[in-house]
């Protein structure tokens, strides 16, 4: 059975739906569906382009691996990113993390590279893809960008039934 979940942006009252690529990212899909609802404070990127998250505590019993991956994701990719304390230290990204730490992103419009100037090509699981509300999150995630993130929420739940 296909399973979705709702990704919103709490602030602005956006929600998209995505659909779990079960067959593709099985162990991603599983750690986050179990783990769900999840989300904290939003952020934009500021190397990968089109992209906003959320980051984390780690919350799988073990972790997922890679699967799926990609370092250019396209419009609609929901991705799963690993960051060790050491990776998320830099105090000029507000980050300052004190231990690992899950990224869960979307991307919401094309030509995206996950490289990070600290440590080069960021690999993550694509684990979901967008199958509802694109152009509405697009419009909110750049609105993220222009206005900022301050009191904005990243939030992934379960979506009950279908779409």
């Amino acid at each position: 059975m296909t399973r979705y979940i709702d990704i919103s942006l709490t602030k602005r009252g956006v929600t998209c739906v995505a659909e779990l690529l079960d067959d593709l990212a099985p162990r991603t899909c599983d750690a986050v569906w179990n783990a769900l609802p999840l989300g904290e404070n939003a952020y934009h990127a500021k190397y990968a382009r089109n992209e906003i998250y959320t980051l984390i505590d780690a919350f799988a019993a073990q972790e997922p691996g890679p699967e799926n991956p990609t370092i250019t994701p396209i419009p609609g990719d929901i991705m799963y990113f690993t960051f060790a304390p050491w990776q998320l230290t830099a105090k000029s990204h507000g980050y300052g993390a004190s231990g690992g730490k899950i990224d869960l992103a979307l991307f919401y419009e094309r030509n995206n590279l996950l490289l990070n100037p600290d440590f080069g090509f960021v690999r993550g699981n694509v684990f979901a893809t967008i199958v509802r509300g694109l152009d509405d999150i697009a419009a909110a995630s750049q609105d993220l960008w222009l206005r900022g993130v301050e009191g904005e929420s990243l939030r992934f739940e379960r979506r009950d039934g279908g779409l």
